[in-house]
């Protein structure tokens, strides 16, 4: 009873200083630090050494930096440029034109990056001021590119999945494997949009058409793309084929985005040490809140807060159907407020006891969570796509969303047909033990 107690003194505290602007991980370390003194008292603070450690002595960890790098390196050395004129070449007659290549260079880019912020803003440094050119219409403009970069959290790589991963214990590669399809299909489903949009309002995407261009003239440009196919096919098909762990890969993705960079773009040692120090900044916040995660889980369990949450939710009775769209509420408000690696690692270690105790595939659901978390990368207040992307085009925030609004739906959309249709994320991973 005191455990819970103090778990639910600690939830206030946590709320509270949220609330009060202070930053996510020190609100959450400092809730699980008061959950452990109130139930076991200063002694029980003893145990924040071995919990500190043991959230960080994980290799499968250590492939988010490598990932965070590989798309750094590939940004700042031009590559992304190379990557969208090449795109452009090959998607130009489609309706929507310039639009359509934001988005297929977002799942590009996404494919090596495994990070959302970096895919948007590979793209919107290319694509803001060609579009703006162009006469397309800024709110579009800017739609498409914060939500085209919300793919690079689904297609894999990912971070968020390897952090969901790391909560639940699932294979990071059957993971990967599993948010393929539905990558793919997102995609596709925001193209569709983007295409029929453009065919019913014609002015808000002006056609562009460039002068004619031969055949050569044409494989020449998408031939541009074949560095980053090649790149992608080194990481996934690695992990895919059991030839490397996810860290492995993106170990040796590294190494081949430096080629990368060497042989296709501007790599010099400037650019090199500005994208370590970049690295560094953003892996260090995301592994902070790792262990401000984990500091709070284990105040959580000690509380018996699992246990009791497990008990309570089984007794009401709720199909696991109903129990999922609970979630998918709460976890949509949620991202009104907090983000979304806050998101996974404050409510997952809490939730895997309810996954398994209902019988819920923590596969599917990993691609499931995800979805919905991308959401929240596009709602204010605190989307952070939204202000990637106003920073880069300098247009005001409320434009910005105003874009952004029509692809909360088709996410949506896109996650009942995954609710109906669970065998999009669970059929490629099943293929891995065959």
């Amino acid at each position: 009873m005191i455990g819970l107690t103090a778990t639910l003194l600690g939830v206030s505290f946590f709320l509270v200083l949220l609330l009060s602007g202070l930053w996510i991980p020190f609100a959450v370390a400092t809730a699980g630090i008061v959950i452990m003194v109130i139930d076991g008292g200063l002694s029980a603070l003893k145990a924040l050494g071995f919990v500190t450690w043991s959230s960080m002595n994980s290799s499968t960890l250590s492939a988010i930096p490598l990932f965070i790098l590989m798309a750094d390196l590939l940004l700042r050395s031009g590559v992304s440029d190379r990557i969208y004129a090449g795109l452009f070449t090959l998607v130009r007659k489609l309706p929507g034109g310039l639009l359509q290549t934001n988005i297929l260079g977002c799942a590009l880019f996404a494919a090596i990056s495994g990070s959302s912020v970096a895919t948007a803003a590979a793209i919107g440094t290319v694509a803001i001021p060609q579009l703006k050119e162009k006469g397309y219409d800024p709110a579009m403009t800017a739609g498409s590119i914060a939500a085209g970069g919300t793919l690079g959290i689904l297609i894999p790589p990912s971070i968020a999945m390897i952090l969901y991963g790391t909560f639940t214990e699932v294979s990071i590669a059957k993971l990967f494997l599993a948010g393929l399809l539905p990558g793919i299909a997102v995609t596709l489903l925001f193209m569709t949009y983007i295409g029929l949009h453009a065919l019913w309002r014609p002015h808000l995407a002006p056609k562009v058409l460039p002068e004619t261009r031969s055949a050569f003239e044409f494989v020449a440009s998408a031939l541009q793309i074949l560095p980053l196919l090649l790149l992608m096919g080194l990481v996934l098909g690695t992990i895919y084929l059991g030839i490397a762990t996810p860290t492995e890969a993106a170990a040796v993705g590294t190494v081949g985005a430096l080629l990368v960079c060497l042989l296709f773009g501007r790599l010099s040692l400037e650019i090199v040490v500005d994208a370590v120090r970049s690295t560094l900044r953003i892996s260090g916040s995301i592994l902070f809140i790792v262990v401000a995660a984990f500091v709070f889980a284990y105040g959580m369990e000690k509380g018996g807060v699992g246990g009791a949450l497990t008990d309570w939710i089984v007794g009401m009775n709720l199909t696991p159907a109903t129990f999922i769209l609970i979630l998918v509420v709460g976890y949509i408000l949620m991202g009104c407020i907090i983000d979304s690696i806050g998101m996974i690692v404050l409510t997952v270690p809490v939730l895997v006891p309810v996954f398994t105790a209902m019988d819920i595939d923590l596969i599917w659901f990993g691609v499931l969570l995800v979805l919905v978390v991308e959401i929240g990368q596009i709602t204010p207040p605190l989307g952070i796509n939204l202000f990637v992307i106003e920073s880069i085009s300098r247009r005001g925030l409320g434009e910005v969303i105003r874009g952004t609004l029509p692809y909360h739906g088709l996410i949506l959309v896109f996650v009942g047909i995954l609710a109906l249709f669970p065998e999009l994320a669970t059929w490629l991973p099943a293929q891995m033990t065959r």
